[in-house]
């Protein structure tokens, strides 16, 4: 058997958020100078990241690590209000590159909060997004949930006023799922409407979907702590099709590709371009007569305003 064709996604590749973060960087390296501070992964991809740290930027995890009177950028995923509070108290200049949508969900947290209702934040433990939007919620009040067991373990009084939201780089299928569950569980839960998964998370996994109807095979191109990434590579599993994550293209074993007639390439919102360029590339040397497939994206045109520190700083 030998590949025929090769279909790449509609939309992959960085969505506005991710461009936003990363315009963010690359303008306050120019204006501010280096090294320049970055509280976490200013987008959890190992090449962005890699080249950021060979510019002179420092990526910390802890304010502590930054001197004081220095700048410091917070990443996409967002922030608690108490590191904000903490880098005010010690005069760093704050660059904010949080995702406007993942700040919308930090608004919506904020609300519930002080209404005093119960709020159960569907994500997962750990991840930088989760813990920034728990930070604008009040302790007493938040519930995590990841999956069916934490709602049945929830002690919530099952006629209790009830907020939802969801960290944006979720499965849609697994959160509406968990959503369904959590209306039969509590009669008066409030959403917001289409629920918190944002645009470009929806756009990546309905390009998954439409690959699985005609691949035997998707790669997906992400890092390991890529939330979104390894959603893509579910999506395609329940879809039937085999699938698997890949960080850079020089970790394929070209070889895999040899018992495949049609394959599928897609990445996370925080892959580069040239990621995925070179994987072609890698995968035309070894098939030559492989057929190539792209449509245009979806996802032309969207551009996210500039944090005022930086914005003067935009072509």
């Amino acid at each position: 058997m030998s590949l025929k064709e090769l279909h790449l996604a509609h939309t992959q590749g960085f969505c506005a958020g991710v461009v936003n973060a990363i315009d963010i960087v690359d303008l306050s390296i120019q204006k501010f100078g280096t090294p320049l501070y970055v509280r976490h992964a200013i987008v959890h991809n190992t090449s962005v990241i890699k080249d950021f740290e060979s510019r002179g930027v420092i990526f910390i995890e802890n304010l502590s690590d930054v001197p004081n009177d220095q700048v410091v950028v917070f990443s996409a995923h967002g922030t608690a209000p108490n590191v904000y509070e903490e880098a005010k108290q010690r005069n760093l200049t704050i660059v904010d590159a949080t995702c406007p949508l993942v700040t919308k969900v930090h608004r919506q947290a904020r609300r519930y909060s002080e209404r005093g209702i119960h709020i159960i934040l569907i994500g997962h433990r750990g991840h930088q997004e989760l813990i920034g939007t728990s930070g604008y919620i009040d302790a007493a009040l938040l519930h995590v949930v990841e999956d069916a067991n934490d709602i049945d373990s929830l002690s919530i009084p099952t006629d209790a006023e009830v907020g939802v939201l969801t960290q944006t780089t979720l499965s849609v299928d697994d959160t509406s799922d968990l959503i369904h569950k959590l209306r039969g569980k509590f009669p008066n839960l409030v959403t917001g409407g289409k629920e918190d998964i944002c645009y470009a998370t929806q756009n990546r996994q309905d390009a998954v979907k439409v690959l699985a109807n005609k691949c035997d095979l998707i790669i997906v191109v992400g890092s390991s702590n890529s939330s979104n990434s390894n959603r893509l590579v579910e999506t395609s599993k329940l879809m039937g099709v085999d699938s698997f994550i890949i960080d850079l293209p020089e970790e394929l074993d070209i070889t895999q590709l040899d018992q495949f007639r049609v394959i599928g390439v897609t990445s996370g919102a925080s892959v580069p371009s040239y990621l995925i360029d070179r994987l072609v590339q890698k995968i035309k040397l070894h098939s030559p007569s492989v057929r190539i497939f792209q449509e245009d994206t979806i996802e032309k045109n969207i551009l996210f305003p500039l944090p005022k520190e930086v914005a003067d700083m935009r072509p």
